[in-house]
């Protein structure tokens, strides 16, 4: 049986975070080739540093998409996030590109040919995970260290009140106390966000979050016993790809489930949807959702593997953490039914051949709202009926 009363935490890192910074840029990539042909195969990974973006990996995609065209998108992406400091600025930092073609060995694989269906760009395991601690079926501790960064991010661009002298890289951290199994309250934040203005202490930079998290939790989750830590450190000026080298993929439990649910180990940023990294990552939590969304569960853990050049998944695996109004055995038939979980099947169902991934980049890519282009498309709960129906 899963714990009643327990603490448990989880971070997240703004969009300006170094590692952030290189998902963005990595995925800006993949949506320029998609935009251009919806096909397009791509693995992106980028570095950023002090003054310098490198854009690395394998593309199979139209040459109307140019280095130059890329460039540009990367400084517009880095200025969307709001870098115009000294040592990493959207005008001034040297951008180098060294994109290839994609090897023909794993393009033979992965291509449909004949009567063999298109195959997984890759083996592995991908893990998605639902609990309704949340309206969006989030566990709250990730759900709400997203909520922190990506309001004060919002308030910082707007220039609102002195949220203005805060600079784009940022973390937070949430610990959430846990009774009977439901989050009651928060025990604990972490706040660490970049200012530019050096004569900010600890104090004055907590005067201008703290409004911004209360806003950001549920009422009643911060009371006299929460402890705060805002920059504990002291000044944080030098932030973002000049304080520390930024990597494509180095975040991967902020971007599912904090902590909270298993991890395959693949990344999303810089792979198209034929990389069962990010495809089938996104269905496993489709899934997942829509059997809370059905009342099938409180919690669910949906494990989905893949063999490179396979088109079927090998296995899938639920656990409902004791939660469960259904048998997991019999739920795991239901869900081989009910959706093709072929590469091929799962970027049709969730319509993932679109320029829809930059935005995923940063503040988590689950627990947002679907949106009317095809983001998000794999927190649609359009399944739950169904499931409901086929198991009653």
């Amino acid at each position: 049986m899963p714990r009643s009363n327990y603490l448990f935490t989880s971070e997240s890192v703004s969009e300006g975070h170094p590692d952030k910074v290189s998902d963005r840029i990595s995925d800006t990539v993949v949506d320029a080739y998609i935009a251009a042909m919806p096909e397009a195969r791509l693995g992106v990974e980028t570095l950023t540093t002090t003054n310098r973006v490198v854009i690395a990996g394998e593309v199979r995609g139209p040459d109307s998409v140019t280095f130059k065209d890329l460039e540009e998108l990367t400084r517009q992406a880095v200025k969307e996030i709001g870098y115009e400091q000294d040592g990493f600025h959207w005008k001034n930092n040297e951008v180098a590109i060294y994109l290839h073609a994609q090897s023909a060995d794993i393009a033979q694989g992965v291509d449909a040919a004949g009567n063999k269906d298109e195959g997984a760009g890759d083996q592995g395991i991908m893990f998605g995970y639902a609990a309704d601690e949340t309206p969006e079926l989030m566990p709250a501790p990730l759900f709400y260290a997203h909520k922190i960064l990506k309001d004060l991010a919002d308030a910082r661009k707007k220039g609102e009140g002195d949220a203005g002298k805060l600079g784009p890289d940022a973390k937070s951290q949430v610990t959430v106390r846990y009774e009977n199994g439901r989050p009651v309250e928060a025990t604990q934040i972490v706040l660490s966000t970049q200012h530019l203005d050096e004569s900010l202490d600890s104090a004055d930079v907590r005067a201008i979050v703290e409004p911004y998290i209360r806003a950001a939790l549920p009422q009643g989750w911060i009371n006299e016993g929460t402890v705060w830590h805002v920059n504990p450190t002291g000044k944080f000026v030098i932030g973002g790809p000049d304080g520390d080298c930024g990597l494509t993929g180095r975040k991967i439990i902020v971007d599912t489930y904090g902590g909270a649910a298993p991890h395959g180990g693949g990344a999303f940023s810089g792979k198209d949807p034929t990389k069962v990294d990010r495809s089938a990552a996104y269905a496993a939590r489709y899934l997942a959702k829509n059997v809370v969304a059905a009342g099938l569960a409180h919690r669910a853990t949906i494990q989905l593997a893949y063999a490179i050049g396979v088109s079927k998944p090998l296995s899938i695996y639920v656990d409902l953490h004791g939660t469960g109004q259904v048998d997991e055995a019999k739920l795991e038939a239901v869900l081989m039914d009910a959706m093709d979980l072929s590469p091929r099947g799962i970027r049709t169902a969730l319509g993932l051949n679109k320029p829809i991934y930059a935005r995923t980049a940063a503040y988590g890519h689950f627990g947002r709202a679907p949106e009317a282009d095809g983001g998000f498309s794999w927190e649609r709960t359009d399944l739950a009926q169904k499931l409901k129906s086929a198991l009653s």
